[in-house]
């Protein structure tokens, strides 16, 4: 995997800990280090691999910011298994059936993926079990 960096709240700066990346915020754009944090690509979750020393004063965050050694985490959802193929690209489709109570309700509807965005198939993980009979695959999305 590619380490990257970027900035995150002191607060956060843990090894392990992940975040999802949600964009620029507008508050950042007069901030002479915005290009760090705003590297990241929106709607991707990241993990925290490693926390340098230096610190940096930051509007969005009281304590600062610290720089971090980051790696871009796949995510889980459920695709249809006629378009699963390990290391095909994908135009991610949500499974919208809105059975809340469903067990595979929060790997068909994935935090960070909208319908339309493009992803690659990295790995097919299992068959899942679809209450509505659809052929459905877990699969790791990049």
């Amino acid at each position: 995997m590619m380490v990257l960096i970027t900035l995150i709240g002191e607060d956060q700066a843990r090894i392990g800990n992940r975040f999802y990346y949600t964009g620029p915020q507008t508050e950042c754009r007069d901030c002479k280090l915005k290009g760090v944090c705003f590297n990241l690509e929106p709607g991707h979750q990241y993990e925290v691999t490693s926390i340098r020393d230096t610190k940096h004063e930051c509007e969005i965050y009281d304590n600062g910011v610290r720089v971090v050694e980051i790696e871009k985490i796949p995510t889980l959802a459920t695709v249809k298994k006629k378009y699963a193929i390990e290391g095909g690209m994908i135009t991610y489709e949500r499974n919208d059936c809105g059975r809340l109570g469903c067990d595979n309700y929060k790997l068909c509807h994935p935090i960070g993926l909208r319908d339309g965005d493009k992803r690659t198939v990295d790995e097919i993980e299992r068959e899942v079990e679809c209450p509505l009979d659809e052929k459905y695959v877990l699969v790791k999305l990049s």
